[in-house]
Order: C-alpha cells, then sequence, then structure tokens
C-alpha cells in the first residue's frame, strides 16, 4: 500500500536540508512482518549540487528527532567510509579477494584484518615507539614492508622486539 511521507526543511551551516521519513514499513515483500522507519535527506550546498542519503533505522522519526538522526547517519557514513578506505588503501589490502573457502574463510580472514587495524589504532594512540617508527618510515604500506623484512632477517621473541628493532635501525640511519 501508500505510505505517507512527512516532510522537514531545515538549514544546516550553508547547506538546505530537505528530510523525508516515514515510519512502520515492512523490511521487504518476504519480511512485511518486520517493521522499519525510512528517513531520506536531500542535502543542496551553496553551489547548488545536491546529494541524497537514505537510511533504515528501528527508531522513530520525528520532528523532534529527525535532522539529529540524520547527522547521526551522515557521521556514521562518514567514519566507516575514512576506515573502510583506510582498509583498502593503506597496506591491509581489504579488497582483495581470498575465496570463501571452507566454514566462512573470507569472514575469518577479514574479521582478523579488522582486529589487526584496531591493534594498529591503538598502537599509534599509545605506544611511543611504533609512533616513532611510523614517522620515520611515513606510510603505514612501508611499514608493513619493514615488517615483512626484519621478521624474515631477524630471529623475533615479541611484536615490542620488532618495533624496537625497526626504531634502533631507524635511529641509527637518521629520520
Amino acid at each position: 500500500g501508500r505510505h505517507a511521507y512527512q516532510h522537514h526543511y531545515q538549514k544546516v551551516g550553508d547547506e538546505e536540508w530537505h528530510l523525508s521519513w516515514c515510519d512502520n514499513l515492512p523490511l521487504n515483500n518476504s519480511a512485511a512482518d518486520v517493521r522499519t522507519n525510512f528517513l531520506i535527506l536531500k542535502v543542496t550546498g551553496k553551489k547548488g549540487k545536491t546529494a541524497t542519503f537514505t537510511w533504515v533505522t528501528n527508531i522513530k522519526i520525528n520532528k523532534r528527532n529527525v535532522v539529529f538522526l540524520a547527522r547521526c547517519g551522515r557521521g556514521r557514513w562518514k567514519i566507516e567510509n575514512e576506515t573502510f578506505n583506510t582498509l583498502k588503501n593503506q597496506g591491509y589490502n581489504f579488497e582483495h579477494n581470498y575465496g570463501h573457502g571452507k566454514k566462512h574463510l573470507s569472514n575469518l580472514l577479514a574479521t582478523l584484518m579488522m582486529l589487526v587495524f584496531l591493534i594498529d589504532q591503538i598502537q599509534q594512540l599509545a605506544s611511543k615507539v611504533f609512533k616513532k617508527v611510523l614517522s620515520a618510515v611515513k606510510t603505514k604500506t612501508r611499514l608493513w614492508d619493514e615488517f615483512r623484512a626484519v621478521f624474515r632477517f631477524l630471529g623475533l621473541n615479541s611484536f615490542k622486539h620488532l618495533l624496537m628493532a625497526l626504531a634502533s635501525n631507524h635511529s641509527a640511519s637518521g629520520p
């Protein structure tokens, strides 16, 4: 059946936001009993360029929360986009197709890659040695190359020993 959309317009900075939403929609034809709420945001920039964003949520949408929900949706998209861009372009090889394998191998590899990314983020925030080595080699892709080289040629007992070896090497050779 036909559903009635509600609408809201608001100026947000230099942008015009046209928001439309409808609550209590069926998720799809095969799961009509699962109900959801749908939000559309059309953004017009100061040069007249438009972009459209859409979200599905279980939160009831109304005039009081619609702008907040759209801001949250755009913020989440930005975080996800930046994270996947990092995983794709900074040496993690996230888009590489490892094949489906047996027992969900590709999901396992993707999960391990996300875990490595999390550990790297923690090290960037908390490890002076990691920061020093990353600063010396400039890019994470180069850092991973250095990790592989050191693992090939040195017997190491821990990741800390790996970082110390790289830091020592870069201290001796200068910045």
